[in-house]
């Protein structure tokens, strides 16, 4: 959607990370980071089945962590990497916390929040939009995404 910065580290690496150990949980492989600056303030897996929780998305867990580590509800100047669209619950999620930038891989045309379905962020009741960068590392989070559907087909 945007121009990636000048400079720019990708922690996309370690999001992907969180998916495949999702993955290995039997969890949709999907996993976030959240960062301020070089720091990484947390990261997470889904674990919705885990937890029997349908709101313990890859997102979700590691805002809420991160929220912890900083002492604060707000996540300003954070930015967000996940490695599948966020979902329209994850987006008002993003937007309540303030977080600066979201990075996301794989585009996610059946249940996305962000350029699909919902559009969480073009809506005026939306109070904050992060700068959203898609397609870091999409094929990555693609394969890993249509490999655990496959396996649970076959």
């Amino acid at each position: 959607m945007k121009e990636q910065r000048e400079g720019f580290r990708s922690f996309m690496g370690l999001a992907l990370e969180e998916a495949q150990a999702a993955a290995a949980r039997g969890e949709v492989p999907v996993g976030a980071v959240v960062v301020l600056g070089e720091r990484v303030l947390a990261q997470a897996g889904n674990r919705t089945r885990e937890l029997s929780d349908p709101t313990a998305h890859a997102e979700m867990l590691a805002i809420r962590a991160a929220c912890a580590a900083l002492g604060s509800e707000r996540l300003v100047g954070c930015d967000l990497y996940v490695t599948l669209e966020p979902c329209p619950m994850c987006a008002a999620a993003i937007s309540a916390a303030r977080v600066g930038r979201l990075y996301y891989g794989a585009a996610d045309p059946k249940s996305g929040g962000v350029a699909v379905g919902a559009r969480v962020f073009s809506h005026a009741q939306c109070h904050h939009v992060p700068e959203v960068y898609d397609g870091i590392g999409a094929g990555a989070a693609e394969t890993l995404l249509k490999a655990f559907f496959a396996g649970r087909r076959g």
